[in-house]
Protein backbone atom coordinates (compact mmCIF):
# COMPACT_ATOMS: atom_id res chain seq x y z
CA UNK A 1 0.00 0.00 0.00
CA UNK A 2 1.36 3.03 -0.85
CA UNK A 3 0.52 6.76 -1.33
CA UNK A 4 1.43 9.62 -3.11
CA UNK A 5 1.95 12.80 -0.81
CA UNK A 6 -0.59 15.41 -0.36
CA UNK A 7 -0.39 18.31 -2.42
CA UNK A 8 0.02 21.55 -0.06
CA UNK A 9 -3.50 23.26 1.00
CA UNK A 10 -2.87 26.83 -0.60
CA UNK A 11 -4.31 29.79 0.19
CA UNK A 12 -8.07 30.08 2.12
CA UNK A 13 -8.99 31.71 -0.77
CA UNK A 14 -7.93 29.07 -3.38
CA UNK A 15 -8.70 26.22 -0.87
CA UNK A 16 -12.18 27.86 -0.98
CA UNK A 17 -12.47 28.00 -4.87
CA UNK A 18 -11.30 23.94 -4.96
CA UNK A 19 -14.15 23.30 -2.70
CA UNK A 20 -16.53 25.18 -4.55
CA UNK A 21 -15.50 23.75 -8.00
CA UNK A 22 -15.47 20.03 -6.54
CA UNK A 23 -18.40 20.80 -4.23
CA UNK A 24 -20.42 21.41 -8.11
CA UNK A 25 -19.62 18.74 -9.00
CA UNK A 26 -21.19 16.27 -5.90
CA UNK A 27 -24.16 18.84 -6.86
CA UNK A 28 -25.14 16.91 -9.95
CA UNK A 29 -26.49 13.88 -8.81
CA UNK A 30 -27.67 14.99 -5.80
CA UNK A 31 -29.78 17.99 -7.34
CA UNK A 32 -31.12 15.37 -10.44
CA UNK A 33 -32.15 13.16 -7.67
CA UNK A 34 -33.71 15.83 -5.23
CA UNK A 35 -35.66 18.59 -7.58
CA UNK A 36 -37.40 15.33 -9.12
CA UNK A 37 -38.68 14.24 -5.86
CA UNK A 38 -41.73 16.73 -5.31
CA UNK A 39 -43.16 15.00 -8.48
CA UNK A 40 -43.03 11.31 -7.80
CA UNK A 41 -46.96 11.13 -7.19
CA UNK A 42 -47.69 13.13 -10.12
CA UNK A 43 -45.23 10.61 -12.40
CA UNK A 44 -47.08 8.00 -10.18
CA UNK A 45 -49.86 8.93 -12.11
CA UNK A 46 -49.37 10.38 -15.43
CA UNK A 47 -47.38 7.03 -16.50
CA UNK A 48 -49.80 4.88 -14.82
CA UNK A 49 -47.42 3.36 -11.95
CA UNK A 50 -47.49 2.73 -8.82
CA UNK A 51 -44.89 3.53 -5.94
CA UNK A 52 -43.08 1.24 -6.41
CA UNK A 53 -42.40 2.09 -9.97
CA UNK A 54 -42.21 5.88 -9.38
CA UNK A 55 -39.19 5.00 -6.85
CA UNK A 56 -37.42 2.94 -8.57
CA UNK A 57 -36.93 6.55 -11.43
CA UNK A 58 -34.78 7.29 -8.29
CA UNK A 59 -33.28 4.18 -7.55
CA UNK A 60 -32.39 3.53 -10.81
CA UNK A 61 -30.23 6.37 -11.29
CA UNK A 62 -28.39 4.92 -8.05
CA UNK A 63 -27.55 2.20 -9.56
CA UNK A 64 -26.40 3.26 -12.88
CA UNK A 65 -24.55 5.66 -11.23
CA UNK A 66 -23.11 2.90 -9.44
CA UNK A 67 -21.52 0.91 -12.59
CA UNK A 68 -20.64 4.25 -13.94
CA UNK A 69 -17.97 5.00 -11.47
CA UNK A 70 -16.27 1.59 -11.60
CA UNK A 71 -16.02 2.65 -15.04
CA UNK A 72 -15.02 6.42 -14.80
CA UNK A 73 -12.21 5.61 -11.93
CA UNK A 74 -9.65 3.76 -13.76
CA UNK A 75 -10.78 5.91 -16.79
CA UNK A 76 -10.07 8.82 -14.93
CA UNK A 77 -6.82 7.49 -13.45
CA UNK A 78 -5.34 6.71 -17.17
CA UNK A 79 -6.46 10.00 -18.81
CA UNK A 80 -6.49 12.40 -16.14
CA UNK A 81 -9.75 13.82 -13.87
CA UNK A 82 -11.18 16.92 -16.47
CA UNK A 83 -11.93 14.79 -19.74
CA UNK A 84 -14.16 12.52 -17.78
CA UNK A 85 -16.21 14.98 -16.00
CA UNK A 86 -16.47 17.06 -20.01
CA UNK A 87 -18.21 13.95 -21.12
CA UNK A 88 -19.95 12.88 -18.23
CA UNK A 89 -21.45 16.36 -17.53
CA UNK A 90 -22.26 16.87 -21.33
CA UNK A 91 -24.42 13.84 -21.70
CA UNK A 92 -26.06 14.60 -18.96
CA UNK A 93 -27.34 17.41 -20.69
CA UNK A 94 -28.59 15.81 -23.61
CA UNK A 95 -30.24 12.69 -21.46
CA UNK A 96 -31.82 14.90 -19.37
CA UNK A 97 -33.66 16.53 -22.11
CA UNK A 98 -34.79 13.21 -23.45
CA UNK A 99 -36.61 12.17 -20.18
CA UNK A 100 -38.65 15.36 -21.23
CA UNK A 101 -40.51 13.11 -24.36
CA UNK A 102 -40.87 9.93 -22.31
CA UNK A 103 -44.03 7.89 -22.73
CA UNK A 104 -44.01 5.31 -20.28
CA UNK A 105 -42.27 4.17 -16.83
CA UNK A 106 -39.94 1.74 -18.50
CA UNK A 107 -38.43 4.94 -21.18
CA UNK A 108 -38.16 7.15 -17.88
CA UNK A 109 -36.58 4.35 -15.60
CA UNK A 110 -34.14 3.48 -18.77
CA UNK A 111 -32.77 6.88 -18.99
CA UNK A 112 -31.94 7.86 -15.02
CA UNK A 113 -30.22 4.67 -15.26
CA UNK A 114 -28.48 6.06 -18.18
CA UNK A 115 -28.49 9.37 -16.24
CA UNK A 116 -26.75 8.16 -13.19
CA UNK A 117 -24.14 5.95 -15.15
CA UNK A 118 -23.36 9.44 -17.21
CA UNK A 119 -23.03 11.30 -13.95
CA UNK A 120 -19.91 8.86 -12.60
CA UNK A 121 -17.88 10.95 -13.73
CA UNK A 122 -18.69 14.19 -12.28
CA UNK A 123 -19.07 11.96 -8.69
CA UNK A 124 -15.49 9.94 -8.93
CA UNK A 125 -13.79 12.99 -10.14
CA UNK A 126 -15.01 14.82 -6.96
CA UNK A 127 -13.38 12.44 -4.82
CA UNK A 128 -10.58 11.92 -6.45
CA UNK A 129 -9.19 15.22 -6.47
CA UNK A 130 -9.71 15.78 -3.20
CA UNK A 131 -7.16 12.80 -2.94
CA UNK A 132 -4.83 14.15 -5.19
CA UNK A 133 -4.20 17.08 -2.84
CA UNK A 134 -5.11 15.74 0.83
CA UNK A 135 -4.88 12.60 3.08
CA UNK A 136 -6.29 11.34 6.58
CA UNK A 137 -7.80 14.35 8.66
CA UNK A 138 -7.25 17.07 5.76
CA UNK A 139 -9.25 15.00 3.28
CA UNK A 140 -11.86 14.59 6.18
CA UNK A 141 -11.83 18.22 6.61
CA UNK A 142 -12.26 18.88 3.21
CA UNK A 143 -14.91 15.95 2.31
CA UNK A 144 -17.03 17.84 5.19
CA UNK A 145 -16.87 21.62 3.94
CA UNK A 146 -18.27 20.27 0.69
CA UNK A 147 -21.49 19.54 2.49
CA UNK A 148 -21.51 23.16 2.33
CA UNK A 149 -22.44 23.07 -1.27
CA UNK A 150 -24.27 19.63 -1.39
CA UNK A 151 -26.65 20.34 1.08
CA UNK A 152 -27.81 23.14 -1.41
CA UNK A 153 -29.76 20.23 -3.12
CA UNK A 154 -32.10 19.03 -0.28
CA UNK A 155 -32.59 22.85 1.01
CA UNK A 156 -33.26 24.67 -2.30
CA UNK A 157 -33.86 21.90 -5.64
CA UNK A 158 -37.10 20.81 -3.77
CA UNK A 159 -38.72 23.50 -3.73
CA UNK A 160 -37.52 24.70 -7.18
CA UNK A 161 -38.75 21.45 -8.55
CA UNK A 162 -42.16 21.50 -6.94
CA UNK A 163 -42.46 25.19 -8.23
CA UNK A 164 -41.73 23.94 -11.81
CA UNK A 165 -43.94 20.94 -11.63
CA UNK A 166 -46.63 23.21 -10.38
CA UNK A 167 -46.73 25.79 -13.04
CA UNK A 168 -45.88 23.72 -16.05
CA UNK A 169 -45.70 20.00 -15.00
CA UNK A 170 -43.20 17.30 -14.11
CA UNK A 171 -41.24 17.37 -17.23
CA UNK A 172 -40.41 21.10 -16.79
CA UNK A 173 -38.01 19.82 -14.44
CA UNK A 174 -35.36 17.77 -16.62
CA UNK A 175 -35.45 21.25 -18.84
CA UNK A 176 -34.27 22.85 -15.38
CA UNK A 177 -31.90 19.76 -14.65
CA UNK A 178 -30.49 20.40 -18.34
CA UNK A 179 -29.72 23.73 -17.26
CA UNK A 180 -28.10 23.11 -14.16
CA UNK A 181 -25.68 20.38 -15.72
CA UNK A 182 -25.03 22.93 -18.34
CA UNK A 183 -23.79 25.48 -15.64
CA UNK A 184 -21.57 23.01 -14.32
CA UNK A 185 -20.36 21.67 -17.23
CA UNK A 186 -19.18 25.39 -18.53
CA UNK A 187 -17.85 25.85 -14.75
CA UNK A 188 -15.97 22.70 -15.11
CA UNK A 189 -14.36 23.99 -18.60
CA UNK A 190 -13.05 26.84 -17.17
CA UNK A 191 -12.49 26.57 -13.66
CA UNK A 192 -11.31 22.53 -12.79
CA UNK A 193 -7.67 22.17 -12.28
CA UNK A 194 -6.06 18.63 -13.41
CA UNK A 195 -4.91 17.56 -10.64
CA UNK A 196 -3.07 14.31 -11.90
CA UNK A 197 0.01 15.26 -13.85
CA UNK A 198 0.81 13.18 -17.04
CA UNK A 199 3.75 11.38 -14.87
CA UNK A 200 1.70 10.27 -12.30
CA UNK A 201 -1.45 8.40 -14.83
CA UNK A 202 -1.21 5.07 -15.19
CA UNK A 203 -0.41 3.59 -18.45
CA UNK A 204 -1.57 0.18 -18.44
CA UNK A 205 -4.92 -0.99 -19.91
CA UNK A 206 -7.48 -3.08 -18.79
CA UNK A 207 -6.17 -5.83 -17.19
CA UNK A 208 -4.18 -3.16 -14.70
CA UNK A 209 -7.19 -1.68 -14.22
CA UNK A 210 -8.92 -4.83 -12.78
CA UNK A 211 -6.00 -5.92 -10.79
CA UNK A 212 -6.16 -2.16 -9.55
CA UNK A 213 -9.89 -3.30 -8.07
CA UNK A 214 -8.93 -7.04 -6.71
CA UNK A 215 -5.71 -5.36 -4.93
CA UNK A 216 -8.58 -2.93 -3.48
CA UNK A 217 -11.22 -5.67 -2.65
CA UNK A 218 -8.60 -8.08 -0.72
CA UNK A 219 -8.10 -4.92 1.68
CA UNK A 220 -10.72 -6.08 4.03
CA UNK A 221 -10.26 -2.51 5.69
CA UNK A 222 -10.36 -0.68 3.06
CA UNK A 223 -13.83 -2.62 1.70
CA UNK A 224 -15.53 -1.87 5.34
CA UNK A 225 -14.92 1.84 5.05
CA UNK A 226 -16.28 2.02 2.10
CA UNK A 227 -19.24 0.10 2.43
CA UNK A 228 -19.72 2.67 5.96
CA UNK A 229 -20.70 5.20 3.59
CA UNK A 230 -22.58 3.35 1.04
CA UNK A 231 -25.15 2.23 4.26
CA UNK A 232 -25.46 5.99 5.11
CA UNK A 233 -26.39 7.37 1.70
CA UNK A 234 -28.72 3.94 1.36
CA UNK A 235 -30.05 6.06 4.90
CA UNK A 236 -30.37 8.49 3.20
CA UNK A 237 -32.03 7.67 -0.02
CA UNK A 238 -34.42 5.43 1.64
CA UNK A 239 -35.61 8.66 3.44
CA UNK A 240 -35.72 10.61 -0.22
CA UNK A 241 -37.55 7.78 -1.93
CA UNK A 242 -40.20 7.26 1.14
CA UNK A 243 -40.90 10.95 1.88
CA UNK A 244 -43.16 11.82 -0.45
CA UNK A 245 -45.32 9.54 0.09
CA UNK A 246 -45.26 9.72 3.64
CA UNK A 247 -45.30 13.24 4.35
CA UNK A 248 -47.57 13.84 1.55
CA UNK A 249 -50.06 11.23 1.93
CA UNK A 250 -49.06 9.83 5.65
CA UNK A 251 -48.89 13.47 7.11
CA UNK A 252 -51.35 15.17 4.34
CA UNK A 253 -48.63 18.03 3.49
CA UNK A 254 -49.02 19.85 0.16
CA UNK A 255 -45.98 19.59 -2.30
CA UNK A 256 -44.69 22.59 -1.22
CA UNK A 257 -45.11 22.12 2.14
CA UNK A 258 -43.33 18.77 1.80
CA UNK A 259 -40.73 20.61 0.08
CA UNK A 260 -40.16 23.11 3.01
CA UNK A 261 -39.92 19.98 5.67
CA UNK A 262 -37.17 18.43 2.83
CA UNK A 263 -35.10 21.52 3.28
CA UNK A 264 -35.27 21.80 7.17
CA UNK A 265 -33.93 18.22 7.37
CA UNK A 266 -31.33 19.31 4.86
CA UNK A 267 -29.90 21.94 6.97
CA UNK A 268 -28.56 19.22 9.19
CA UNK A 269 -26.13 17.79 7.17
CA UNK A 270 -24.54 21.33 6.40
CA UNK A 271 -24.40 21.65 10.66
CA UNK A 272 -23.49 18.18 11.29
CA UNK A 273 -20.74 17.88 8.50
CA UNK A 274 -19.22 21.39 9.57
CA UNK A 275 -18.92 20.67 13.38
CA UNK A 276 -17.07 17.51 12.20
CA UNK A 277 -14.41 19.83 9.59
CA UNK A 278 -14.23 21.95 13.07
CA UNK A 279 -13.14 18.89 15.24
CA UNK A 280 -11.29 16.40 13.02
CA UNK A 281 -8.22 18.23 12.58
CA UNK A 282 -7.76 17.76 16.77
CA UNK A 283 -9.45 14.80 17.26
CA UNK A 284 -8.88 12.67 14.00
CA UNK A 285 -11.73 10.74 12.17
CA UNK A 286 -11.79 7.49 13.35
CA UNK A 287 -12.15 8.84 16.61
CA UNK A 288 -15.34 10.34 15.16
CA UNK A 289 -16.20 8.02 13.25
CA UNK A 290 -16.62 5.23 15.88
CA UNK A 291 -18.67 7.83 18.35
CA UNK A 292 -20.87 9.46 15.62
CA UNK A 293 -21.60 5.92 13.62
CA UNK A 294 -22.99 4.42 17.27
CA UNK A 295 -25.39 7.66 18.06
CA UNK A 296 -27.02 7.48 14.30
CA UNK A 297 -27.93 4.13 14.68
CA UNK A 298 -29.54 4.97 18.26
CA UNK A 299 -31.44 7.76 16.28
CA UNK A 300 -32.45 5.70 13.39
CA UNK A 301 -33.82 3.34 16.01
CA UNK A 302 -35.53 6.24 17.74
CA UNK A 303 -37.01 7.45 14.48
CA UNK A 304 -39.33 3.98 13.87
CA UNK A 305 -41.45 4.65 16.34
CA UNK A 306 -41.53 8.24 16.00
CA UNK A 307 -42.73 8.42 12.84
CA UNK A 308 -45.05 4.99 13.18
CA UNK A 309 -46.97 6.46 15.87
CA UNK A 310 -46.41 10.06 14.60
CA UNK A 311 -45.52 11.01 18.30
CA UNK A 312 -44.96 14.93 17.99
CA UNK A 313 -46.68 15.08 14.21
CA UNK A 314 -44.31 16.65 11.71
CA UNK A 315 -42.63 17.98 13.75
CA UNK A 316 -41.67 15.52 15.94
CA UNK A 317 -40.39 13.44 12.62
CA UNK A 318 -38.17 16.20 11.26
CA UNK A 319 -36.60 17.17 14.33
CA UNK A 320 -35.84 13.39 15.29
CA UNK A 321 -34.77 13.03 11.57
CA UNK A 322 -32.53 15.84 12.03
CA UNK A 323 -30.43 14.73 14.84
CA UNK A 324 -30.20 11.88 12.73
CA UNK A 325 -29.05 12.79 9.65
CA UNK A 326 -26.94 15.40 11.49
CA UNK A 327 -24.76 12.84 13.38
CA UNK A 328 -24.26 11.21 9.55
CA UNK A 329 -21.70 14.14 9.49
CA UNK A 330 -19.72 12.75 11.48
CA UNK A 331 -19.59 8.91 9.38
CA UNK A 332 -19.58 9.41 5.61
CA UNK A 333 -16.62 12.07 5.23
CA UNK A 334 -14.46 10.44 8.11
CA UNK A 335 -14.75 6.34 6.43
CA UNK A 336 -14.22 7.75 2.82
CA UNK A 337 -11.29 9.70 3.65
CA UNK A 338 -10.13 7.02 5.72
CA UNK A 339 -10.74 4.85 3.14
CA UNK A 340 -9.02 6.47 -0.16
CA UNK A 341 -6.04 7.33 2.46
CA UNK A 342 -5.29 3.87 2.52
CA UNK A 343 -4.55 3.98 -1.94
CA UNK A 344 -3.45 7.03 -2.63
CA UNK A 345 -1.44 5.77 -5.74
CA UNK A 346 -4.92 4.85 -7.29
CA UNK A 347 -7.11 7.52 -6.22
CA UNK A 348 -9.59 7.16 -9.20
CA UNK A 349 -9.96 3.73 -8.68
CA UNK A 350 -10.58 3.96 -5.15
CA UNK A 351 -12.61 7.01 -4.90
CA UNK A 352 -15.22 4.58 -7.77
CA UNK A 353 -15.09 1.85 -5.44
CA UNK A 354 -16.47 4.19 -2.39
CA UNK A 355 -19.17 5.79 -5.24
CA UNK A 356 -20.25 2.48 -6.08
CA UNK A 357 -20.96 1.34 -2.74
CA UNK A 358 -22.89 4.58 -1.87
CA UNK A 359 -24.97 4.19 -5.15
CA UNK A 360 -24.83 0.67 -5.40
CA UNK A 361 -25.99 0.18 -1.67
CA UNK A 362 -28.27 3.04 -1.85
CA UNK A 363 -29.63 1.58 -5.01
CA UNK A 364 -30.24 -2.26 -3.73
CA UNK A 365 -31.92 -0.79 -0.51
CA UNK A 366 -33.90 1.80 -0.80
CA UNK A 367 -36.30 0.02 -2.82
CA UNK A 368 -36.96 -2.15 -0.07
CA UNK A 369 -38.91 1.10 1.27
CA UNK A 370 -41.67 0.51 -1.73
CA UNK A 371 -41.40 -3.41 -1.57
CA UNK A 372 -42.22 -3.49 2.09
CA UNK A 373 -45.51 -1.24 1.50
CA UNK A 374 -44.23 2.53 1.09
CA UNK A 375 -45.20 3.71 4.91
CA UNK A 376 -43.68 5.17 7.25
CA UNK A 377 -42.90 1.45 8.84
CA UNK A 378 -41.06 -0.13 5.91
CA UNK A 379 -38.91 3.55 5.21
CA UNK A 380 -38.01 3.61 9.20
CA UNK A 381 -36.92 0.63 9.64
CA UNK A 382 -35.07 0.27 6.64
CA UNK A 383 -32.91 3.17 7.41
CA UNK A 384 -32.68 1.36 10.92
CA UNK A 385 -31.55 -1.57 9.52
CA UNK A 386 -29.25 0.61 7.12
CA UNK A 387 -27.29 2.28 10.13
CA UNK A 388 -27.54 -0.70 12.58
CA UNK A 389 -25.49 -3.08 9.91
CA UNK A 390 -22.86 -0.34 9.01
CA UNK A 391 -22.10 -0.91 12.92
CA UNK A 392 -21.66 -3.95 13.32
CA UNK A 393 -19.20 -3.85 10.23
CA UNK A 394 -17.07 -1.65 11.97
CA UNK A 395 -16.98 -2.92 15.33
CA UNK A 396 -15.87 -6.18 13.87
CA UNK A 397 -14.33 -5.58 10.18
CA UNK A 398 -12.14 -2.62 11.34
CA UNK A 399 -9.66 -1.86 14.56
CA UNK A 400 -11.59 0.67 15.25
CA UNK A 401 -13.10 -0.20 18.79
CA UNK A 402 -9.66 -1.52 19.77
CA UNK A 403 -6.84 -0.32 21.83
CA UNK A 404 -5.05 2.13 19.11
CA UNK A 405 -7.00 0.85 16.37
CA UNK A 406 -7.65 4.78 15.53
CA UNK A 407 -3.81 4.45 14.53
CA UNK A 408 -3.85 1.41 12.61
CA UNK A 409 -6.20 2.90 10.68
CA UNK A 410 -4.63 6.14 9.95
CA UNK A 411 -6.70 8.50 11.89
CA UNK A 412 -4.08 10.76 13.32
CA UNK A 413 -5.47 13.97 14.77
CA UNK A 414 -3.39 16.24 12.21
CA UNK A 415 -3.13 16.23 8.22
CA UNK A 416 -0.77 14.15 7.35
CA UNK A 417 0.59 12.37 4.77
CA UNK A 418 -0.58 8.77 4.06
CA UNK A 419 1.85 6.38 5.31
CA UNK A 420 3.88 4.83 2.52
Amino acid sequence: MTATPPHPTGTPRRTAGFVLMVGLLTLLPAVTTDMYLPSLPDVARDLSTNEAGAQFTITGMLIGGAIGQLIVGPFSDRVGRRLPVLIGVGLHVLISLTCVFVTTITQLATLRVLQGLVSAGATVVAMAVVRDRYSGAEAARIISRLMLVIAAAPLLAPTVGSVIAEIWDWRAVFVALALVALVILLAAARFLPETLPAERRTTQGITTSLRGYLELVRDGRFVALAVIPGLSMALIMSYVAGSPFVLQEGYGLTSQQFAIAFAVGGTSLVAGSQLNAALVRRVGPVRLLRLGLPATAAVAGFLVPVTVLQVGGVAGFVGTLWVCTALLGFVMANASALALTRHGERAGTAAAVIGFMQAGLAGLVSPLVGLFGGGAGAMTGVMFGSMLLALVILAFATPAYRPGGWVELGGEPVGTPAPH
